[in-house]
């Protein structure tokens, strides 16, 4: 009998109980002295059912959760000879290997968290026994210019949220005759609600320096900055880890597997200001400077990290690169619509059913998403909208759910696409709250360097507290409008941009309830009472 047993440790299991849960199996292994390997993994992705405990016998798998200490033996005793008495159909989450049978995975289609959740992160050996580090071999056997190639070829565009071709940005970066180039990826995930990026480290750290490796060959890095926000600490363990087995393997130094490229990575832990996820505040604060955007142009592609070439991509943006190089472009440009290829990330979260990561292909529609793989608001409320894009986003209604997920497509309503926080609303919310809410987030994490943002965020901030308060009237809605296009037009970068999304798409799809706080004077969702109404 051949059996392991994997327990999901990541953020979300940890916070669930994981480490007690592998305590109790580490001891009913123990105490019966059984042929088990025991291996630590990250996050599938269904956080709702954490702690999540696969057991693998003979390649037959059985996922469960939620698992406590308390289900640990007589779920083990049904497995390992001893009747597993008391144990409940409602744990059993799969009995699948690719777990397709439960709805919420079996809908997914997965690339950058393939391995997430399947393999110990701590362990080389793992990922290179699931075709690690054979795409970096695949393209270092192709000329840069090839690799940039096949990256345009595969329609991959920036995950970050601007959705920017990837190839095209490695292509401009690559025809910089200045050296050095750096390369930098942005792991700095401040929007809240947002776990894609930790998920990914925590998971399968190797997928994202390989991905960086294939990158750096591509445009002519000699190093490569992670900066990550020190509020991950587990992904940042994860990181140094891969990171010196790298090294031992001889993917990282000099001379990489003979081919005469030279590159290191340097992690740079973030102090979790949000504006720093912008991609000029992000050089500054590596160059240990106050994270404060510039004006662009110059673009990083010409003149970023102490003014020499620099690319910047997301880790999901990152993550993807490596399934690209061995699958090929048409490959990953298949999954998705004709303008964006291959699969999105996503952290389904707020008043739906089964939160976690999702991962699906472009075009997949906002109804199919929520409704579908999320199963929809808990305690079977009804739906009111989806928040897409984090502050920066912005809010949707119901009438709009059969919008696909596709960069210009959300564009067309008003919201953005973002790194990929989605917030579901049922009812129970109140959207003029729900926006005061993004924008005092927005405002607080303002850098102050340029007048719009740091004093119209705070302006914009202040009508909002006046309508949930009951003393705004009906002409303030205007002027919080024309405010909202001030802000959006004058401010430096895209932190200001994008701060009134939250304001125009809820006046934009829910005016009505504008107007009931301002003329009325009353909260439709009973929130604002809480305000003195």
């Amino acid at each position: 009998m051949k059996a392991t047993i994997r327990v999901g440790t990541s953020t979300c299991g940890l916070a669930a109980g994981a480490e007690a849960v592998l305590s109790a199996i580490e001891v009913y292994v123990h105490r019966r002295q059984l042929p088990v390997t025991i291996q630590r993994t990250g996050c599938l992705g269904a956080c709702h059912r954490e702690p999540l405990v696969e057991v693998i016998i003979d390649g037959s798998s059985t996922l469960y959760g939620p698992v406590t200490p308390f289900r640990v033996t007589p779920l083990l005793d049904q497995h390992f000879g001893a009747g597993g008495r008391g144990v409940s159909p409602e744990w059993v989450v799969s009995r699948r290997r690719d777990k397709s049978d439960y709805p919420f995975l079996g809908r997914q289609l997965k690339v950058t968290t393939q391995l997430c959740g399947f393999i110990d992160p701590y362990s080389l050996d793992d990922y290179l026994a699931n075709g690690g580090y054979q795409g970096f071999r695949e393209a270092l056997k192709l000329t840069p210019e090839q690799v940039v190639q096949i990256i345009k070829d595969s329609q991959l565009r920036g995950r970050g949220g601007a959705g920017f071709p990837t190839g095209r940005k490695w292509e401009i970066t690559r025809k910089q005759s200045v050296t050095p180039k750096f390369l930098i990826c942005n792991a700095d995930e401040g929007d809240p609600g947002a776990f894609m990026n930790r998920t990914v480290i925590e998971g399968d750290p190797h997928r994202l320096l390989e991905g960086m490796l294939i990158a750096a060959w591509a445009i002519g890095a000699s190093r490569g900055y992670i900066y990550v926000r020190a509020e991950y600490p587990l992904a940042v363990r994860a990181l140094r880890n891969a990171i010196e087995q790298a090294r031992q393997y001889g993917a990282t130094g000099k001379n990489i597997f003979g081919s005469g490229m030279d590159f290191e990575f340097v992690i740079k832990e973030g102090a979790g200001a949000f504006v720093c996820g912008e991609e000029t505040a992000l050089m500054h604060s590596i160059e240990g400077k106050r994270g404060m955007p510039r004006m662009r142009p110059p673009y990083p592609a010409e003149a970023g990290l102490w003014n020499y070439p620099t690319n910047i991509n997301n880790v999901e943006t990152l993550a993807s690169v490596t399934s690209i190089v061995l699958n090929g472009p048409g490959w990953f440009a298949a999954m998705g619509t004709e303008r964006s290829g291959g699969t999105k990330a996503f952290s389904l979260t707020g008043a739906v059913k089964n939160s976690g990561l999702v991962e699906i292909p472009m075009g997949m529609t906002l109804r199919e998403l929520v409704f579908g793989i999320g199963g929809g608001c808990k305690s079977d409320r009804t739906f009111k909208a989806v928040q897409l894009g984090g502050p920066s986003g912005g809010c949707i209604s119901d009438d709009l759910m059969d919008t696909r997920i596709d960069y210009e497509d959300l564009r067309a309503t008003g919201v953005i696409m973002g790194s990929g926080g989605v917030v579901v609303v049922d009812d129970t919310t109140c959207m003029v709250d729900f926006a005061r809410f993004f924008l005092s987030f927005t405002q607080d994490e303002s850098c102050g360097k340029c007048v719009p943002c740091r004093v119209g965020t705070r302006k914009m901030l202040n009508m909002l507290n006046s309508i949930t308060h009951a003393k705004a009237q009906e002409a303030d809605l205007d002027r919080l409008l024309s405010l909202c296009d001030t802000v959006h037009t004058a401010s430096l970068c895209g932190l200001g941009h994008t701060a009134p999304n939250p304001i125009l798409t809820t006046m934009r799809y829910f005016k009505d309830e504008y107007m009931a706080h301002v003329v009325d004077k009353r909260c439709p969702a009973g929130v604002c009472t809480l305000y003195g109404f």
